[in-house]
């Protein structure tokens, strides 16, 4: 199992419409900003992922490219089917143990999906709802600490 698992919901979406559907919803100017913005301070806290994983919908891939680039990743963004909606989060936790444990890993999804692959690689059954544009990071089985897009520094969690 990886030592450490950011968990990452995506920025602010447009609201589906006749137009833009569930899966097609992009990211508001709003969101891309979260997203840029998030990035660029996870860069300062040691987050250089070996592996980024995110959801095939269009706004959690947006922000998955934006953090990337913010934290001037180095691995490709793997699309991974288990983090869209509706899927179970075992799944994502089971392959996640057949990493390597020095890898650090970003996974981009949406609630309440992102929220149970916590509860379960906490073993905490009501783990917190992640909020848009938030990174949790998961260090052991414990949450190390939590960083919205718009804080000062993350939120040491112990």
């Amino acid at each position: 199992m990886p030592s450490d698992v950011f968990l990452i919901r995506h920025a602010m979406a447009v609201s589906a419409s006749v137009e833009v559907r569930g899966p097609q919803r992009h990211l508001t100017e709003l969101g891309r900003e979260q997203a840029r913005s998030l990035g660029d301070r996870l860069r300062w806290h040691d987050c250089e992922p070996t592996h980024i994983w995110s959801s095939p919908l269009v706004r959690a891939m947006q922000t998955a490219e934006l953090v990337a680039a913010g934290v001037h990743a180095t691995c490709g963004i793997e699309t991974v089917e288990g983090l869209a909606p509706g899927n179970e989060p075992i799944k994502i936790v089971e392959a996640l143990a057949k990493l390597p444990d020095d890898a650090l890993v970003m996974l981009f999804g949406h609630q309440p999906l992102i929220a149970m692959i916590g509860g379960l690689l906490t073993g905490t059954a009501d783990f917190p709802m992640i909020e848009r544009a938030e990174a949790v990071r998961i260090h052991g089985n414990r949450v190390r600490w939590r960083f919205m897009w718009d804080a000062d520094a993350p939120r040491a969690i112990f």
